[in-house]
């Protein structure tokens, strides 16, 4: 995937109020805008259907008049089914997983129907229907109706299920893209203030100890501080002005310490990807913190690679003679960016750990 800026503040409720606003089957079913559309479209297939009563050919020899009531009744009848199924069976009975009590009312439903159909029909075409009607074809009347009005529930129990589903998900989608990007933003807010302390007890140590050195820390952290400030409460960032931050970083704690050196490394095109702010800080401040040592020399060597679908960031430090303790390596900052990749990118980066006697690396691949 390719990675572009996005406007601050997008939210889940945005994107789904975008996406049902969007003429597709799912906006058509739930979007309030389209409800007289869905409606029409209803009584435009029940009244074709209605019509073939108008022009069921036994009947021919009956009034105009009393074919239109028959239609008409036909008609009625299928939307009483449909409607009090929809707006009263499915949300009181069936969404509330009384299977049984549905089950009896749909067919209590169905029957009074077919019982309101046969008399009114009766009524209105006796004059060609025979006295002792065959039993037989009596029976296949009732079961085709119960089936056509069966099919007619069934039909309707489809699409409420149907459409409630699609309501459920996108609440769930709501829900879990407010909740990521909350968290997200809870996790970004520990790192800024984390890395702000270090770096302002650096400037205290250093104003006893050298007040001409100090001051050049404190003009390299006013740089961090307006990229923290203007471009760290962006959604994306550009690699290019990330990697940027690392090298003011890294060079105030070359000002900061004795014996301290670095390289910072760049392959491919860093301008053309965005990525979430802040996200490589973590992982050199860790390299840097656990490079230190007071009387040998010590580096960080980071290095960047993009090609044209993968991002790959690296960054070794060197150890110490007295190693940290196995497990106290890392701390929040580390913590928090494994929480954040684990957020921005499932299943889309890869985080690897290497560790010997001289030499402590981290590799990132994520995929673009």
């Amino acid at each position: 995937m390719g990675w572009k800026e996005d406007d601050k503040g997008r939210t889940g409720r945005n994107r789904n109020d975008k996406s049902i606003k969007e003429l597709t089957v799912p906006s058509f079913l739930l979007s309030p805008h389209y409800r007289i559309y869905r409606h029409l479209l209803l009584q435009a297939v029940l009244l074709l259907i209605a019509i073939n009563v108008f022009g069921y050919e036994p009947l021919q020899g009956v009034s105009l008049w009393r074919r239109l009531g028959g239609c008409f009744v036909y008609f009625a009848s299928m939307n009483i089914v449909i409607y009090v199924n929809l707006y009263l069976l499915v949300p009181c009975l069936l969404l509330k997983n009384r299977w049984g009590r549905y089950v009896l009312a749909a067919l209590a439903t169905n029957i009074a129907v077919i019982i309101f159909l046969s008399v009114t029909q009766g009524l209105l075409f006796e004059v060609i229907l025979p006295g002792n009607p065959d039993p037989y074809t009596t029976a296949i009347n009732v079961i085709s109706g119960l089936l056509t009005i069966g099919f007619l529930t069934a039909g309707s129990t489809t699409i409420s299920l149907f459409t409630h589903w699609l309501r459920y998900n996108l609440r769930i989608d709501e829900l879990e893209s407010t909740t990521l990007q909350s968290e997200l933003t809870f996790l970004k807010n520990q790192i800024n203030p984390h890395f702000l302390f270090n770096m302002l007890n650096n400037a205290n140590v250093l104003i006893k100890k050298s007040p001409e050195e100090a001051s050049k820390v404190l003009f390299k952290l006013e740089d961090l501080l307006r990229y923290q400030i203007n471009d760290s409460s962006r959604e994306r960032v550009s690699l290019a002005s990330d990697i940027r931050f690392l090298n003011d970083y890294l060079n105030l704690e070359k000002i900061r310490r004795d014996n301290f050196q670095f390289t910072l490394r760049q392959e491919g095109e860093v301008d053309s990807i965005w990525i979430q702010p802040l996200l490589f800080i973590p992982f050199v401040e860790n390299a840097v913190k656990h490079s230190f040592d007071s009387e040998h020399s010590s580096y960080v060597h980071v290095f960047f690679k993009v090609d044209a679908h993968r991002l790959e960031f690296r960054c070794e430090n060197s150890k110490p003679a007295v190693a940290v303790r196995q497990g106290k390596v890392g701390g929040i900052g580390l913590a928090n960016i494994q929480r954040r990749l684990g957020l921005l990118y499932p299943e889309h980066y890869k985080l690897e750990q290497k560790e010997d006697e001289n030499l402590y690396s981290v590799i990132l691949s994520i995929t673009l």
